[in-house]
């Protein structure tokens, strides 16, 4: 780039933990967690999400208004189970609704643990992206703070998803 400032990305994340006691059947949250497709569809919402094939799926996050914007962010996500522990990360993303916006990046780590009490976990999840030309009179700042709320709620929306379905689909899984 000779002659121009470099355009400064918007960029904002969000970050969540995870103590879910479980009482019965807390040895068998080890072999539950193995059921990768099952795992996955009770801590996101199984209608938004897609397996693409083994420890792979495409997720469309629920939709948000950012300033009277729809946003449409879509995520591939890789899974893995190591050591008792099942690991999600974003592998791709794209973005619907701000217009022409090339270079949004969405990022996940996030691990789901079983540990003798129960699970244990921890997610991060982080944005980057230019700021839209719809949005350039609102400060960066404000773009920002707005994004590490909207970031937050989603984690806070999973986390709530993971101590009712995943331990409702876990107590079934038990019982099968």
């Amino acid at each position: 780039m000779t002659g121009q400032a470099p355009i400064m990305p918007l960029a904002f994340q969000a970050r969540q933990k995870l103590d879910l006691p479980v009482g019965i059947n807390a040895e068998r949250l080890p072999a539950y967690l193995l059921q990768q497709e099952r795992v996955v569809g009770a801590m996101l919402d199984p209608k938004k999400l897609t397996p693409l094939g083994p420890g792979s799926f495409r997720y469309t996050v629920t939709s948000f208004k950012v300033f009277q914007l729809e946003v449409n962010p879509v995520v591939s996500i890789g899974v893995v189970n190591t050591e008792g522990k099942l690991k999600m990360h974003a592998t791709e993303s794209e973005l619907d609704g701000l217009g022409l916006v090339d270079d949004f990046e969405l990022s996940l780590d996030a691990t789901l643990e079983a540990t003798s009490r129960g699970l244990e976990g921890q997610a991060l999840l982080g944005v980057t992206v230019s700021q839209p030309p719809l949005l350039k009179l609102i400060p960066k700042q404000v773009l920002e703070s707005t994004g590490h709320s909207i970031l937050n709620g989603i984690l806070l929306g999973i986390k709530a998803r993971v101590g009712k379905q995943l331990l409702a689909d876990f107590s079934k899984w038990c019982s099968e």
